[in-house]
């Protein structure tokens, strides 16, 4: 299995008055990895809408390793941290790397698949499933409970 990557250059809406990038933007950096992932794995944001189905978090941790700053040149893994046995639940570990290939952030989401019209938490089709599945495990690999309330 071959990681999952994107690459961006940190911009002027990326940093603070510190002139450091902002914590929020960690996640951002995170979660257009994940939605370039889903889209390469044939879910862009029109076929969730069309399933009725998207992801939801319930939690995200970032931890901060090294300072990334305005025009570095940046790479952000994605890695599967966890998954339950129906594919309720999923744990993704994004990596933030800075040029040098130094860690610069780690930021561990875990969340659900949500049903747009029942807005309760739901299975994934299988070919999510498989998507998944096509991520490198972390270090860390968890296996979580459902989140389906049986």
């Amino acid at each position: 299995m071959s990681i999952f990557e994107r690459r961006f250059t940190v911009g002027w809406r990326d940093v603070d008055p510190n002139g450091h990038v902002a914590n929020m933007v960690y996640l951002e950096y995170a979660v257009d990895t994940r939605i370039a992932f889903f889209a390469s794995n044939g879910f862009p944001p029109n076929e969730f809408s069309r399933l009725g189905f998207g992801p939801v978090v319930k939690t995200d941790i970032i931890d901060y390793y090294r300072e990334l700053k305005l025009l570095d040149e940046i790479r952000v893994t994605m890695e599967n941290g966890g998954f339950s046995g129906d594919g309720s639940r999923f744990r993704v570990v994004n990596s933030i790397f800075r040029s040098s290939d130094e860690v610069a952030a780690r930021v561990v989401t875990v969340g659900g698949w949500l049903s747009l019209n029942e807005r309760k938490l739901i299975e994934p089709p299988e070919k999510m499933k498989d998507a998944w599945h096509t991520l490198p495990v972390s270090e860390d690999f968890q296996e979580l409970p459902s989140s389906l309330r049986k």
